[in-house]
């Protein structure tokens, strides 16, 4: 059940994540989604969530199929070209110390994104991300929750990022405002450079063309397509929106069709120690002797406490 209240804003708790990056992810074509999607979600998830240094990490899986009216056309702001995605993800650091172990230790990650990621690009955030307005009571989700949940990506209309950064902070605020929408998160990332490709996984394209060079990316939650279409439709939505495209040239929206959350605030979640689909497992069932210390301490050590 989703925990959600009009009076409290959780968006504080997201705030130890100093440092992360925000990297789109999209399979393999040959992959069948559905594999894709597991072999995600329970093979390379716990990978990568017992890397050392990770604060944070959760994986966004996106819904091709779902209604294309998830962000309203702006007039002068086309969607981006040949742009199709299958999620987003979040990795985070508390310090800079916990990057660098990360950073060490990842090529036993990388060298496993060939076999389900046709390309990943990782935009660097040294600054982290920020949660304007958060009243989902979960703060570790692990599927879909029932929520409307979309992401927004922008692509700047020039070369100045600061500019730009104010602009979509600006509307980001905005929307925070608004009674109807449930969350705000936004990521303003350093302009990508095709000369470092990021993250350095083998067999997997990390470029980028102009037009998503300098990106900002806003993750949004309504109650239900029809609350967030009817705020669309409004004249507040008109308002928040007005003269965007001064410095937005493209404009893609993609709906989230589940949240996994792997690591929080430094510890493994159930998803990230088990696996995202036996952690739904063992909260359908009420399997508490499986959620133990001792449970945890063996399968973390293999040895007994």
């Amino acid at each position: 059940m989703t925990k959600l209240t009009a009076a409290v804003d959780y968006s504080e708790r997201d705030a130890a994540i100093a440092i992360n990056t925000y990297t789109t992810v999209l399979r393999r074509p040959r992959v069948p989604h559905e594999l894709f999607a597991t072999y995600w979600r329970d093979v390379h998830g716990p990978l990568c969530a017992r890397i050392p240094g990770l604060g944070w990490y959760v994986q966004r899986h996106f819904d091709r199929e779902q209604d294309a009216h998830l962000w309203p056309v702006v007039e002068g702001i086309p969607p981006f070209p040949d742009y199709e995605l299958d999620g987003g993800v979040e990795i985070g650091f508390r310090t800079a110390a916990d990057q660098a172990a990360f950073d060490e230790a990842c090529p036993i990650l990388f060298a496993d994104e060939q076999n389900m990621f046709a390309a990943t690009v990782a935009y660097a955030l040294p600054h982290g991300s920020t949660t304007l307005l958060d009243r989902v009571g979960e703060p570790s989700p692990n599927g879909d929750d029932g929520l409307d949940r979309i992401e927004v990506h922008f692509g700047a209309a020039h070369r100045d990022a600061a500019a730009f950064g104010e602009r979509i902070t600006a509307l980001a605020r905005s929307l925070a405002a608004e009674p109807v929408v449930l969350k705000v998160r936004l990521h303003l990332p350093k302009p990508y450079d095709n000369a470092e490709p990021a993250p350095p996984a083998p067999n997997v394209d990390h470029a980028v063309p102009d037009e998503r060079r300098l990106v900002a990316v806003l993750e949004l939650a309504f109650a239900s397509p029809l609350e967030r279409r009817t705020f669309y439709a409004s004249d507040a939505f008109e308002t928040v929106s007005s003269g965007l495209a001064e410095h937005v040239a493209h404009t893609s929206a993609f709906a989230i069709s589940g949240v996994y959350t792997y690591v929080r605030d430094g510890r493994l979640t159930l998803a990230g120690l088990r696996g995202s689909r036996p952690a739904q497992l063992i909260e359908q069932i009420g399997a508490v002797n499986q959620v133990g210390d001792d449970v945890r301490h063996l399968l973390l050590t293999g040895k007994m406490p």
